[in-house]
């Protein structure tokens, strides 16, 4: 099976930028397929609105080649609106990026001996990566219906990236719920923090420690939770051991199975040396969200450990432990009879050189519900004011747009909270 990867605005790009380096650099040239194409080339499309993100993608990412015809620039950016990208401009004699993108989607899934979805990287704040990142996913969906679709999605820091962020948030948020499978959410503020504490970087300031982290130590932890979930696997190879590239879709299939709540939570652990499971697992669930603001305790439809091990097959002396300590940490729902999946491998892609150890855990946890709750809260108090509103209508979102999207985030909520009740 084979799959397209989909790098959309500045955010999407820059993650996919880090993801490459670790491809590239940590999986062994005969086991690049299905993400690299037969010819050696990578299986990603490259959109932006702005030419400067993509010209250094092209940069740095020195083991790869992306096809020309698939890096997609434009001249003008989208100003953080969605509407703006959503809708796009029109000028005389110039293609539009959707239908650039679009073309160059076919082509790649008509290389493909068989096209089994797509993996978008973008953003809920920018303007391209929330509008039109949301418009390429319904197009996919509309053009490719058999086809996957997973969304690997950054948030903004909750005090603030832009002031239209909030509108960004509710309308990208509630197109990932209407058009995609499954939607890896990574919250800024939680990314800086991990970022933060792998790197163990802290200034002391009047407001007390504060970490000090790159948007590159930010990007790399997503790229690198993205490693430990994605690529491949023992427990997925064929008996060849050939990777036919079912991780996407399998986890999409273990953590999905409602399509009313498709929104993922990420952790990961990386420790060298001798360190017990219990020790990472330990380590991965101390920082799990509990309850809400509303002290509600949190719950999981389901959860995914990928456990990534140098040089032997530890962990499975140490699953039985591991998987009831997490089912108990995310409070997995009692009526979903297989609630905790594990995939194992005897290599650690994120630390090849060395013995180590890695855990990535995914969960379909209520979580989400805050950030859902939280977005649809701020962009209806500035929806009832009619702060902005201007800018959108400018660009063609009508009120009825954004009641939809209000609705869906709300219904979505609803879900997310009744996890827990028996």
């Amino acid at each position: 099976m084979s799959l397209i990867w989909l790098q959309v605005g500045q955010c999407g790009n820059q993650i996919g930028q880090e993801w490459w380096q670790i491809l590239g650099s940590n999986i062994p040239e005969d086991e690049r397929y299905p993400y690299f194409s037969r010819d050696g080339l990578i299986n990603a499309i490259c959109v932006d609105t702005e030419p400067k993100v993509i010209r250094k993608l092209r940069q740095q990412v020195k083991r790869g080649y992306f096809r020309d015809a698939n890096i997609i620039v434009g001249q003008r950016g989208r100003g953080n609106n969605w509407a703006y990208g959503y809708h796009g401009i029109t000028r005389s004699g110039e293609r539009g990026l959707l239908d650039r993108t679009m073309d160059a989607f076919r082509k790649e899934v008509e290389r493909r001996d068989c096209y089994s979805g797509t993996v978008i990287l973008h953003s809920l704040c920018g303007g391209t990566g929330s509008g039109m990142g949301s418009r390429l996913c319904e197009e996919i969906r509309e053009t490719y219906p058999a086809g996957y679709i997973l969304s690997v999605t950054a948030a903004p820091h909750e005090t603030g990236d832009s002031p239209l962020q909030h509108y960004n948030s509710l309308l990208c948020l509630a197109w990932m719920q209407r058009f995609c499978d499954g939607v890896l959410l990574f919250q800024n503020d939680e990314v800086m923090r991990r970022a933060a504490s792998s790197e163990e970087k802290k200034t002391f300031t009047a407001c007390g420690p504060q970490p000090l982290v790159s948007l590159t130590s930010m990007n790399t932890h997503i790229a690198s939770c993205l490693a430990g979930l994605l690529c491949p696997v023992y427990s997925l190879k064929t008996r060849s051991p050939v990777s036919v590239g079912l991780e996407p879709w399998e986890l999409i299939r273990c953590l999905c199975p409602m399509s009313t709540m498709k929104f993922l939570h990420t952790s990961q652990v990386c420790r060298r040396g001798a360190a017990s499971w219990d020790t990472v697992t330990s380590s991965v669930v101390r920082t799990l969200p509990r309850a809400d603001p509303a002290g509600h305790l949190h719950h999981s439809l389901s959860v995914l450990a990928v456990a990534r091990n140098s040089q032997d097959y530890s962990f499975l002396l140490s699953r039985d432990s591991v998987l009831l300590k997490l089912r108990q940490a995310y409070g997995c729902v009692s009526w979903n009879p297989s609630a905790v999946h594990c995939w194992t491998d005897p290599q650690n892609i994120l630390d090849p050189p060395g013995y180590s150890h890695s855990l990535t855990v995914c969960a379909n946890h209520s979580s989400a519900a805050d950030l859902l709750s939280r977005a649809g809260t701020k962009a209806r108090t500035m929806y009832r004011s009619g702060a902005y509103l201007h800018w959108y209508r400018r660009y063609g979102c009508e009120d009825d747009d954004f009641q939809t999207c209000f609705d869906t985030l709300d219904s979505v909520v609803d879900e997310y909270r009744g996890l827990g009740v028996q």
